[in-house]
């Protein structure tokens, strides 16, 4: 009787994992920022935890390449938009169909109207999630946002105050709106794996000196040509002496005419000894061990992994006053903030991290006891909560395929702690 109703469970358990929806990740975008790599990383996270997981991306792009390099399942799907978007469309209901894939996770805004028509012409055998990674930027209250919204069952938005401008903005319901901070493996920061002096040796960088850093593609947007001219005022205004490192890229198929402007700005400022660029790293651990002072320049920052980063590192942070940087970052508690296009601002803050150590120690240790909410542990958590609780794909449906292991029990649990014991963070009408 004990090994029947054992045997009993297990038919129990094996039953359960097979009506688990297979799940998708979609990201066509042809270069390679902070957007696509945390739709990649979400997609091999969620893998990790048993969900077999499908990772859509267009041909020849680096997305397609770090796909494949760890190793995430993957489907290629060309780009066709404008009139050509049916045909597009109906290339990927062939391709979900074919995988029963019946939950569909969309991390770019403009991917919606793709992932909406492809809803329909499945019939509506499709649940389609939005997780939100930029700001909307302007009013989406059209017949056409208001009908394309309808289709989606599950809107992700990582900061409160997005979820109120989605609220403003658009005429989407707020029952389906769930707030889902994006998450970082906070493990990869934790324990140190180097020195600072084997990380600057690792980047080729000076071993000595106060190094102020910044990390993200080389994009106008992003503010490196503003810390350039902040480092010049720390050396000649407050004889403060420091160098800059600056981390990452230009965007793919945008051209080096940013990068260009830098380095002639360097040159005209007589920086060259004082400024490293270094180019883009996956793993970017050892961009925040090599640096004292992490700066975040950015004219208008949706979410800022970099700065929830080099929180998590311990490295304390100076950032523009922008966006959602002003939620992720308490000015004076875990961090110090500044008005855009400060130079004199910036610099005196920056110049506060070297002079006051204990009070800037105070606010890395807090910017690290807070950490765990950006989980990415967390952030699978919640998804998976929201995931469960979308209304079934109509029978009709092809049935979907076990997942790969079983479920790790303590995601639930996990879940509950990291919300403060309340179930996952949902807008609801008052």
């Amino acid at each position: 009787m004990k090994y029947q109703t054992e045997f009993e469970s297990l038919l129990g358990q094996h039953a359960e994992h097979e009506a688990t929806p297979q799940l998708a990740v979609l990201c066509l975008s042809g270069s390679l920022g902070g957007l696509e790599l945390n739709s990649l990383k979400f997609a091999g996270w969620m893998q990790e935890r048993g969900w077999r997981i499908t990772f859509f991306a267009p041909p020849a792009t680096p997305l397609a390449k770090l796909s494949e390099e760890w190793f995430v399942p993957m489907e290629i799907l060309a780009v066709r938009r404008g009139l050509k978007l049916p045909l597009t469309a109906w290339a990927l209901k062939e391709q979900l169909e074919r995988l029963h894939i019946e939950v569909l996770v969309v991390t770019q805004n403009k991917d919606l109207a793709l992932a909406t028509l492809v809803k329909t012409l499945m019939g509506g055998r499709l649940r389609v999630i939005y997780q939100q990674h930029m700001q909307l930027g302007r009013p989406k209250r059209s017949l056409v946002h208001t009908l394309r919204f309808r289709l989606v069952d599950a809107w992700l938005t990582p900061l409160p105050g997005l979820a109120q401008e989605v609220a403003r903005l658009t005429r989407f319901e707020t029952q389906r709106l769930h707030i889902v901070p994006l998450g970082l493996p906070l493990e990869q920061f934790a324990a140190p794996t180097r020195t600072t002096a084997q990380a600057r040796q690792e980047l080729d960088l000076p071993e000595h000196g106060r190094l102020l850093g910044i990390l993200g593609r080389l994009d106008a947007g992003k503010g490196q040509a503003f810390v350039i001219e902040v480092l010049h005022h720390l050396r000649t205004q407050l004889n403060h002496d420091a160098s800059l490192l600056i981390m990452g890229e230009s965007t793919r198929n945008e051209g080096e005419a940013y990068y260009e402007q830098l380095k002639q700005q360097v040159v005209r400022l007589g920086l060259q000894d004082r400024v490293h660029f270094r180019g883009f790293r996956a793993n970017p651990s050892v961009f925040y061990k090599a640096i004292d002072v992490f700066v975040l320049a950015s004219e208008n920052e949706t979410y800022g992994m970099v700065t929830l980063e080099a929180m998590a590192a311990g490295v304390p942070v100076v950032a523009t006053a922008t966006g959602g940087t002003v939620e992720l970052v308490q000015h004076g508690k875990t961090g110090l903030l500044y008005l855009r296009g400060d130079v004199a601002a910036c610099a005196r803050a920056v110049r506060r991290c070297s002079d006051e150590p204990a009070p800037t120690r105070a606010r890395v240790e807090l910017a690290q006891l807070e950490r765990w909410r950006y989980s990415h542990h967390r952030q699978c958590a919640l998804t998976e909560d929201i995931i469960r609780a979308l209304s079934p794909v109509p029978a009709a449906a092809a049935p979907a395929l076990p997942r790969l292991k079983l479920p790790i029990a303590i995601n639930a649990a996990f879940s509950k702690v990291a919300a403060g014991g309340q179930k996952p963070l949902i807008l609801r009408h008052s």
